[in-house]
C-alpha cells in the first residue's frame, strides 16, 4: 500500500498563505478572544502608522504618545468590569537609580502575610519599553492576581522611552530595572522575598531577558533565581523586508496585523534606539545574544502565543538557551495573539489562570 502526502497542497498559515487574512478569519483563532477583539474593533488588521521610522523624531514622538493613550484606553476598557481584590496589600518604595533618578517600586503581598517569607517575583510591564503606565489597572490586576497565589510581587516603574514630557531612550529603562533589582536584592529580608524571579510580557519580557544579560556582565547574576518571559519582543526586526522576515522569523509575516502591526512596532523601535546603533546589541534586543552570553544563566521559561507576530523570536531565544545548556522550558499557547493571556482575562480566563499558576509554580520551584 502506498501512502502519498498532500502536504504540497496544504495552504501556508495566516498571511503566509493569504495576504488578505485577518485574525477574525483565521481558523486557528480562539473563538472567545475573536469575539472579545471584535467588541473593540480589533479583530481585523491592525492599522499601520502614518509614516515610517525615518520620519522626523518629533513626529514619531507625537505618534507614540498617541499610541500610549490609545492602549491605556483599551486597557481601561478591558478591565472596567473586573472586580478589585481585597486580599492583597500594596506598599510603595523607592530605589536609587544610577542616573541620579528615583525609581518607584510597588510591592504586593497576600493580606495577613506580613512577617512571612514568600517566593518573590519582579514584574516588568509590557509596552515595547516605550509606552504604557506601570500603575494602570491592568498591570495592577496582574500583580494582585500573582500575589494572591502566595507570592511577593514587586513591579518596577522604569522610565519608558517616551512619556508625555520626555524622551529617555535605551538604556535608561534597562538601567532602572537593573538598579531596582539591586535594591530589591539588598532588601529581600525586609520585604519578605525568598528569591527574585524576573517576569514580564512583550517589552517587559525584553527587559527581563536584558536585565539578566546585564546582571551577568556586571557580576550581579546571583540575585536572579529565574526568568519567565512571555511573548518576548526582542528582535527589533519589525522593519525588515518580507523576504528577511520569511527566512528568519516567518511569524512576523504569518501573523502580521493580528492585534499588532509590525510597522507600528518599527516606529517604537526607532524611538527606543533613535540612532539604530544598538540594532544588534543584546542588551537592547536580546534576540542577538550569543550562546556564550547565555551560558550560566538561571532557569528560564519562554512562553509564546501561536498567533502572535512575535512568536518565532521567542522560540528562537528558547532554542538558544537550550544550546547554552540553560534549564529552559518552552510554552506555546494555542489560538491566542500577542499578550492575550495576560490582557484579556475576562475573555480567556482559563488561559489567564493557567498562566498565573505556571508563573507561581515556577517561582515556588526556585525559592529554595
Amino acid at each position: 500500500m502506498t501512502v502519498t502526502s498532500d502536504r504540497a497542497s496544504t495552504p501556508l498559515p495566516g498571511r503566509l498563505g493569504d495576504p488578505a487574512a485577518a485574525y477574525r478569519t483565521d481558523p486557528r483563532a480562539d473563538r472567545r478572544l475573536r469575539e472579545a477583539l471584535a467588541r473593540f474593533g480589533l479583530d481585523d488588521q491592525a492599522a499601520p502608522p502614518p509614516f515610517g521610522p525615518d520620519a522626523p523624531l518629533e513626529d514619531k514622538l507625537a505618534f507614540v504618545r498617541g499610541a500610549h493613550d490609545a492602549f491605556e484606553g483599551l486597557y481601561a476598557a478591558v478591565t472596567q468590569e473586573e472586580t478589585h481584590r481585597d486580599d492583597v496589600v500594596r506598599t510603595v518604595h523607592t530605589a536609587p537609580g544610577r542616573d541620579g533618578n528615583e525609581i518607584p517600586v510597588y510591592v504586593f503581598r497576600p493580606a495577613g502575610s506580613e512577617g512571612r517569607v514568600l517566593p518573590g517575583v519582579v514584574y516588568l510591564h509590557g509596552g515595547g519599553m516605550t509606552i504604557l503606565d506601570c500603575g494602570n489597572r491592568l498591570h495592577t490586576r496582574w500583580c494582585e492576581d500573582l500575589a494572591a497565589t502566595g507570592l511577593v510581587v514587586a513591579t518596577v516603574d522604569f522610565r519608558n522611552a517616551v512619556t508625555a514630557a520626555d524622551h529617555a531612550p535605551f538604556p535608561a529603562g534597562l538601567h532602572d530595572c537593573a538598579d531596582a533589582l539591586t535594591w530589591l536584592d539588598a532588601h529581600r529580608d525586609g520585604l519578605g522575598m525568598a528569591s527574585l524571579v524576573l517576569q514580564g510580557e512583550s517589552g517587559g519580557a525584553n527587559l527581563c531577558l536584558a536585565s539578566a544579560l546585564l546582571a551577568k556582565r556586571e557580576g550581579r547574576l546571583g540575585a536572579i533565581a529565574g526568568v519567565y518571559a512571555m511573548v518576548p519582543y526582542i528582535s527589533g526586526g519589525y522593519g525588515w523586508d518580507d523576504d528577511a522576515k520569511r527566512a528568519e522569523l516567518p511569524s512576523l509575516v504569518e501573523n502580521e496585523g493580528w492585534f499588532l502591526n509590525t510597522l507600528m512596532m518599527d516606529v517604537l523601535v526607532s524611538t527606543y534606539d533613535p540612532t539604530r546603533e544598538h540594532a544588534r546589541d543584546p542588551l537592547a534586543w536580546p534576540y542577538f545574544a550569543t550562546v556564550e552570553d547565555l551560558t550560566g544563566m538561571p532557569p528560564h521559561v519562554v512562553s509564546v502565543n501561536e498567533l502572535d507576530p512575535l512568536r518565532d523570536e521567542g522560540i528562537a531565544y528558547y532554542r538558544k538557551l537550550q544550546a547554552a545548556g540553560v534549564r529552559a522550558t518552552g510554552r506555546v499557547v494555542l489560538g491566542l495573539t500577542h499578550g492575550a493571556d495576560s490582557i484579556f482575562k475576562t475573555a480567556v480566563g482559563d488561559v489567564y489562570d493557567a498562566t498565573v499558576a505556571d508563573i507561581s509554580r515556577f517561582a515556588r520551584s526556585l525559592a529554595g
